[in-house]
């Protein structure tokens, strides 16, 4: 869905970072949906996982759709839990920062680790390529397809 200002209809920011106008990390590209790393983390490694299409809502998702974000979602987080060993990988759905579905995947040691009071208002890019490299070089070690090269 794209959103409107001032009776312009205008695409996501997830949509610009997808389609390349604004960098990306990118750890997961596939026909339905991508995964990159959060530029506001809440832990070293989080990732997002969006879909290609625009729906702001996620329970107005096609079920399959649905399936999909969520496999992807398992596979990152497996890749998560092999490459930092946190004590559980955490996914959250709020929606309400930007009205495109996205799926935090992010490693947490504690419950409290889950609060967006937690997110980082800036990154270094060195952080972010090191958490995508060690996601993606599991993933690729799990013998995973990201469709993606790093």
């Amino acid at each position: 869905m794209l959103w409107p200002l001032y009776g312009v209809v205008m695409p996501t920011i997830f949509t610009r970072i997808i389609d390349g106008e604004i960098p990306g990390t990118f750890i997961w590209r596939d026909d339905l949906c991508v995964a990159f790393m959060s530029i506001n983390p809440m832990s070293f490694g989080h990732a997002l996982v969006v879909p290609i299409k625009e729906v702001d809502h996620w329970v107005d998702l096609e079920p399959d759709l649905a399936r999909h974000l969520f496999e992807v979602a398992h596979r990152i987080s497996i890749a998560q839990q092999a490459a930092f060993s946190p004590e559980r990988v955490g996914l959250i759905i709020a929606g309400y920062e930007v009205p495109h579905t996205h799926i935090h995947v992010l490693p947490t040691n504690e419950m409290s680790d889950l609060s967006f009071s937690n997110a980082a208002s800036s990154v270094d890019r060195e952080d972010l390529e090191r958490s995508a490299d060690a996601i993606h070089n599991e993933l690729v070690r799990q013998g995973e397809d990201t469709g993606v090269t790093r």
